[in-house]
């Protein structure tokens, strides 16, 4: 099969570890794979470093914080490259801090990354999934947007909102061939988590009864397991990846 007749992936804030890591296992499993980006100079290092790794990977550039952003890059993959199959809403940030202290910028931040961004990169693509009676929407939440996390009102909300789009959403339009999953990990192995300090990294990993930090690939399997034809029936579900650090 050739790469235009591949159904489509795109895999929102691809740059960041996750993100890599997602983008090059749907690539290894035969998917094309779109990889939304909004920092240009990350970007062109990201797309060369794995175009030297032999990845072939299409990339498009757009701001998840807004709709119309969403809506001109979602059109302009489409007249490109195709109709996109597959959608992972992996787009996120952080900006921790004691909510008594927590500013309205911090709060509108994450919330906007995290949550409307969701909403932003979804409505465009769901009826085209419908028309087409297929699709597979996997939104990536965390550990802590099912327990919580001291200093992350924030996040903790965001990530929790996802599922309960999620849950919605599948309900809506099971009918029509598309699944709505969320994932949600624990403490992965990403640049951002290396780059704490060891001390508290160990203090992180003490906590973890398998007694370490989550692999990227290990999340991007799942991705990719949920993006696949035989995953009609799952649908609505919240997969927990987190090593036993939460379990419910």
């Amino acid at each position: 099969m050739d790469k235009y007749n591949k159904r489509v992936a795109l895999v929102t804030g691809a740059t960041g570890g996750l993100g890599t890591a997602m983008c090059k296992k749907l690539h290894d499993d035969g998917y094309r794979v779109v990889g939304n980006f909004r920092n240009k100079t990350k970007a062109a290092d990201w797309i060369k470093s794995l175009q030297d790794e032999g990845y072939e990977i299409d990339t498009a550039e757009g701001d998840v914080c807004n709709y119309e952003s969403m809506c001109a890059m979602i059109q302009d993959i489409e007249e490109r490259i195709g109709s996109i199959d597959i959608l992972v809403n992996n787009a996120g940030i952080t900006r921790d801090g004691r909510f008594a202290k927590m500013t309205p910028e911090d709060w509108h931040a994450v919330i906007d990354t995290n949550l409307n961004s969701v909403y932003n990169c979804t409505r465009p693509i769901i009826n085209g999934m419908i028309e087409r009676n297929f699709g597979r929407i996997i939104n990536i939440s965390s550990v802590n947007g099912q327990r919580g996390q001291f200093g992350q009102a924030n996040y903790s909300a965001a990530k929790a909102g996802m599922h309960g789009f999620t849950k919605t959403l599948a309900m809506e339009v099971a009918k029509y061939g598309i699944t709505v999953n969320t994932i949600s990990p624990g403490y992965i192995g990403t640049d951002m988590v290396m780059a704490v300090p060891e001390k508290v990294r160990d203090q992180i990993v003490a906590q973890i009864p398998v007694g370490r930090l989550g692999g990227t690939h290990e999340v991007a399997h799942l991705v990719s397991f949920l993006a696949s034809d035989a995953t009609s029936f799952v649908t609505g579900a919240n997969y927990s990846i987190n090593g036993g650090q939460h379990v419910y």
